[in-house]
């Protein structure tokens, strides 16, 4: 059995283990607050979370293992908890599972007996599965499992206090799963087979895991504990076990079969459900209707990207109105009093200070997405979304729950991108990114409605129409491209939870998260923003303020043989890097290049701070065919979405390499684009 513990150099160290809206994570915020470090496993790109507990003056590590269904080996997430429970860095498992949901929260449970790895078990939601009228005997159910059970509310940190004592007392040390009944199961349905194979496998176990867990997992097919069994046991005993193991059919669902009759037992013994329970409401049924199912859905959407934006705009305006000219004023007055050059104070305003103010801004907006369709989640409405639109998105080749990113993306695609954790594969959680990109934000319709509106007064809405329907094209390359190169098919995940309870929202835990993700984009965004800057205002500065004389202007003139390739004069291509930083930055772009140069002064000032100069309209129509115009619009609108949304993507994926792949994918897409939108343009105009 398990010997690890705590010594004086290294505190307890706690797992939390759960399956996904079983309120895992509402708990290790609740417990670690800020004291907690967010990174990726060792050659991983599944999000690790690790915190620290500090309860009666002692110190605990926690860990929150990535939320799964099982400990088989079909994905990252799956291989990593079980590796992780296995490993001498662990010391007991705290397993979460939905009090309102106790049959599908208990397989996960079932699936960690057979391993010597102390457990106690945490009934979370307690509060909602009294509402449902259902009632649960702790104690008789930890009788059962032969492990301690303690009944809590996670998201307002009710029940704990059985918990830290077991802690502080050390008497976590021999509760182990009594995984006896459950393998009587195997016996019964399996017969033999399961008896000769745990004969054959005496003597082998790999750390924690007993050879009766090995044998579950070989009639399961698993091919990591094959292999590694392969490898343990002489070439007689594995050419027996492989005999037996070819006369198993089914052995998965078989094995899934066995444990729902173990967890059927417990719940009848331990648990009384009312038998109205299933019935669903009007709004349930609605809410799961295929059709009328997607129409609500859509309304809810809808009404919670313009409740974001809305939210999101004031706390910006207010910040704008009342803080930035203060802020800037400090500075300068600040630097004027110590003597710093009135050159390098310009230098930094333009760049550093304005690249932490925006930051600000958008760490606003993105906390209003957050809060909102938190809010959502919290609810249990976000999976009933998931569930209406998993049949479109499964023929894209992700899930249901990939719909939500993409649609959040619509009011901010950082907000979309950071949207994509909910799903559990990486591989699926990546395409989503990958295809979210592909969804104007806000910010792109500001320059799409001035650029048709000058150009193609007539025919706005057939030029926005032509652009929705080639972005649906482009979802789709982008979803089989990616998809075949990220094995999709091979691994493609479902929806194979059971529907959460609706229930009150912790506003607790949901200003927790708000804040957070705040703070997350926040620091994330400084990083980026402010080398941005600094790089646009080298560029197009000059000693007297004319864009002629500046390092863009000569760029710009030097390549525009070959931008005009795609339809792009030299300020437009410019306009089209520019957009790249961020949709907002083209409209200052176009101003300053196609404006006078007297107005030229400062690229990025421009960019955000709108610029002045004459005739606008009048500078763009002289400066732009609208063949050009035409190549642009498609070209902006199918470039990356802003570097803050690259920024986002490589800290979600855990991986700048299949970030960089779909950056370098959207830029040649979209010039693509723009060049056959150009040539075949210019046969009309």
């Amino acid at each position: 059995m398990s010997t690890a513990v705590a010594t004086a150099n290294r505190p307890l160290s706690i797992g939390l283990l759960g399956q996904p809206n079983t309120g895992k994570s509402t708990l290790f915020n609740a417990l670690t607050g800020s004291r907690q470090h967010v990174g990726n496993w060792p050659g991983k790109t599944v999000e690790k979370k690790e915190g620290t507990l500090l309860q009666d003056g002692q110190k605990y590590k926690l860990v929150d293992l990535p939320g799964t269904y099982s400990l088989s080996a079909n994905s990252d997430e799956e291989v990593i908890t079980r590796e992780y429970i296995a490993s001498d860095d662990l010391d007991i498992v705290v397993a979460m599972i939905d009090a309102s949901q106790l049959e599908r929260s208990l397989f996960l449970l079932a699936d960690y007996a057979g391993i010597d790895r102390p457990v106690a078990v945490l009934l979370n939601m307690m509060d909602v599965a009294r509402e449902q009228g259902k009632s649960i005997d702790s104690a008789k159910l930890s009788a059962l499992l032969g492990v301690p059970v303690f009944p809590v509310v996670a998201s307002k940190k009710q029940g704990l206090e059985p918990l830290y004592a077991l802690l502080k007392n050390a008497e976590f040390q021999h509760c182990f799963l009594r995984a006896e009944p459950l393998f009587k199961e195997y016996q019964a349905i399996f017969g033999d087979t399961f008896s000769v194979l745990e004969g054959l496998l005496d003597g082998v176990r790999f750390g924690v895991q007993t050879p009766r867990w090995i044998a579950a997992k070989l009639l399961e097919n698993d091919a990591r504990i094959k292999e590694m069994v392969r490898e343990a046991v002489d070439s007689a005993a594995w050419h027996s076990i492989e005999q037996i193991l070819a006369g198993v059919q089914d052995g998965l669902l078989t094995t899934a079969d066995c444990k729902f009759r173990w967890i059927n037992r417990l719940v009848v013994e331990s648990a009384y459900t009312p038998s109205d329970h299933l019935k669903l409401n009007w709004f349930e049924h609605l809410a799961t209707s295929p059709i009328a199912g997607k129409i609500l859905a859509l309304a809810v959407i809808l009404g919670g990207l313009i409740a974001a934006r809305e939210a999101g705009y004031v706390l910006m305006g207010l910040f704008s109105g009342y803080c930035i000219d203060p802020i800037l004023g400090f500075v300068e007055n600040v630097f004027g009093v110590i003597g710093i050059p009135a050159g390098f104070t310009t230098f930094f305003c333009e760049t550093v200070l304005n690249g932490f103010i925006f930051a600000i801004m958008m760490a606003l907006y993105i906390m209003c997405n957050a809060l909102v369709f938190g809010l959502l989640e919290e609810v249990g409405y976000m999976a009933r979304i998931s569930y209406a639109f998993d049949n479109v998105m499964q023929r894209l080749g992700m899930q249901g729950k990939s719909v939500m990113p993409m649609l959040i993306s619509f009011g901010c695609t950082m907000g979309g991108i950071t949207g994509a954790r909910v799903i559990d594969s990486w591989k699926q959680r990546t395409l989503t990114i990958a295809s979210s990109w592909v969804v104007p934000c806000a910010a792109t319709w500001g320059v799409l409605g001035l650029m048709s509106s000058l150009f193609f007064p007539r025919h706005a809405n057939l030029i926005i129409t032509a652009l929705f329907l080639t972005s649906i094209l482009h979802l789709f390359v982008t979803s089989k491209l990616f998809g075949r190169s990220l094995n999709i098919q091979k691994e493609q995940n479902g929806l194979i939870m059971e529907l959460p309870p609706y229930h009150k929202p912790s506003w607790r835990s949901l200003s927790h998260f708000t804040l957070m993700r705040g703070r997350d984009v926040l620091l994330k965004a400084l990083k980026v923003v402010i080398a941005i800057q600094i790089i646009f205002w080298l560029l197009s500065y000059s000693p007297d303020g004319i864009i002629a004389n500046s390092i863009i202007y000569r760029i710009g003139t030097a390549i525009e043989p070959f931008t005009m390739i795609f339809g792009l004069n030299w300020q437009l291509f410019m306009s089209f890097v520019a957009s790249a930083m961020g949709k907002e930055a083209a409209i200052g772009v176009i101003g300053s290049l196609f404006g006078s140069a007297g107005a030229a002064g400062n690229l990025f000032g421009l960019s955000f701070g709108g610029g002045e100069g004459g005739d606008f309209g009048a500078a763009i129509l002289l400066g732009a065919t609208a063949p050009q115009a035409l190549a642009f619009m498609f070209a902006f609108y199918f470039n990356i979405p802003c570097f803050m949304a690259i920024a986002t993507t490589v800290t979600e994926t855990h991986s700048a390499k299949w970030t960089a792949r779909i950056a370098l994918y959207y830029v040649l897409a979209a010039l693509l684009l723009s060049g056959v939108v150009y040539h075949i343009s210019k046969l009309f105009f």
